[in-house]
């Protein structure tokens, strides 16, 4: 999002509420490279201070992709019906997480670098 609709108002968001929207969602999609061609991937995502975290298991070829890319982050939400909604993008650094309490698990931070969002709404009435 923005939408192509031409009858739709596009708003570009500020971080904050970038952020604020990131919160209100728990899943979105990991952009990275792998064998240098474009992947995009659903994740499920927590926000932890500066950082997007998306879980994944130990061993998992995800994590070679990542550790240590630059990687966009993607989440958002669209009412089909109203054609109304929103979309954040978060482009950062990753690294690779271990040594959790959980010896399945691992996360993937993704710094929150650059935050983008756009808001698309419908015109005002009248």
């Amino acid at each position: 999002m923005p939408t192509t609709d031409p009858d739709r108002r596009h708003e570009a968001l500020v971080r904050e509420d970038c952020l604020r929207l990131l919160a209100t969602t728990a899943i979105g999609r990991l952009a990275y490279t792998q064998a240098a061609l474009p992947v995009v991937r659903p994740v499920s995502f927590s926000l932890d201070g500066d950082e997007v975290l998306i879980p994944a298991t130990p061993g998992s070829p995800l994590l070679g992709a990542v550790r240590g890319s630059v990687v966009a982050f993607e989440a958002d939400a669209y009412d089909a019906i109203a054609r109304t909604g929103w979309t954040v993008t978060v482009i950062g650094p990753s690294r690779v997480l271990g040594g959790l309490p959980r010896p399945d698990l691992c996360l993937i931070a993704v710094h929150q670098g650059l935050v983008r969002g756009w808001r698309t709404c419908a015109p005002p009435l009248g």
